[in-house]
């Protein structure tokens, strides 16, 4: 029981960690994450909420991974709805309460701790083994689908992203919004501090939780 327990802290812990990850990215002002992307520069041009259109667009992943899963596709991954909201109602919360910022130092410490957090939180949450964020979870169903490695679906995944995310905000705006030297910055961090993540605390991660390697 103490190992199960442990398992959803770490999980929803991760949940907390990565959201507060995106919300520091988005006050950066240089670039978000290649996928959030779509939703933020689509909120940004429409007004709209940030947390209710991430949610759409996760909708929309969830959907699309049902496509590519097909018969494979469990009532399990379902619960990628309810995780989705949870996920996102974060992303207003953090949205809310952190602070707009505008220097320079303020912009790149924002950035900088926005790559680390989404990293850990990422790690966090795949080394439990439960319900992935629908941005995880379609990438990893287009991978078993045409046999590539993750990594390689993942950046060609994020690439696609951000070329949508490009032509989407200047057909509609005539300049682009939401892709900058921080999106470029979380493609390579975020991978990396995944990594380190899980070189000095994944075995004990794992070892908390009952699972193993």
């Amino acid at each position: 029981m103490k190992q199960k327990a442990a398992r959803w802290i770490f999980y929803f812990s991760g949940l907390v960690i990565l959201s507060l990850g995106i919300i520091l990215n988005t006050k950066s002002k240089f670039g978000v994450t290649p996928i959030i992307s779509v939703a933020y520069s689509y909120a940004l041009i429409k007004h709209l909420n940030f947390g209710n259109v991430s949610f759409i667009l996760y909708v929309i992943l969830a959907v699309i991974e049902y496509l590519v899963k097909g018969k494979n596709f469990k009532l399990y991954d379902l619960l990628q709805i309810p995780l989705s909201v949870i996920l996102t109602r974060f992303f207003n919360l953090f949205g809310a309460v952190l602070p707009d910022v505008s220097s320079m130092p303020a912009r790149i410490l924002c950035l900088i701790l926005g790559i680390t957090l989404t990293g850990i939180g990422a790690a966090m949450n795949v080394n439990t083994r439960l319900v992935p964020n629908p941005g995880d979870g379609i990438v990893q169903a287009i991978a078993d689908r045409v046999k590539q490695r993750i990594g390689n679906v993942k950046n060609v995944f994020d690439l696609g992203c951000v070329a949508f995310c490009c032509l989407m905000s200047y057909f509609m705006t005539g300049s682009v919004i939401g892709i900058g030297i921080g999106t470029v910055a979380a493609m390579i961090g975020v991978g990396r501090f995944m990594w380190l993540y899980n070189q000095f605390f994944k075995a004990r991660q794992l070892s908390a939780t009952g699972l193993t390697q």
